[in-house]
C-alpha cells in the first residue's frame, strides 16, 4: 500500500498524523473529533472514486466495488 502512495503521499499521511498529535497535546477530544473528520472525507472520497471507476467498468481496481451491480 505504501508504494502506491509514493514520496509525496507518505510525507503527506505523516504531516497529517504530526497535526493530529500536535493538536492531541493540548486536547485530546478535539484531536479524536478532527481525526474522525479526516477519516470521514477519506472513506467519501473512496466511495465516489469507487462508484466513478465502476460506472467506466473498472470498479474491481480499488478493492471495494460498491459500484452498480456489484461483483457479478
Amino acid at each position: 500500500m505504501l508504494g502506491k502512495l509514493g514520496a509525496k503521499g507518505i510525507a503527506g499521511v505523516l504531516m497529517l498524523l504530526a497535526g493530529i498529535a500536535i493538536i492531541a497535546l493540548k486536547n485530546l477530544i478535539i484531536a479524536a473529533g478532527m481525526a474522525l473528520v479526516v477519516l470521514g472525507v477519506v472513506l467519501t472520497a473512496w466511495g465516489l472514486v469507487s462508484s466513478l471507476m465502476a460506472n467506466f467498468g473498472l470498479g474491481g481496481m480499488m478493492g471495494g466495488g460498491g459500484g452498480p451491480g456489484g461483483f457479478q
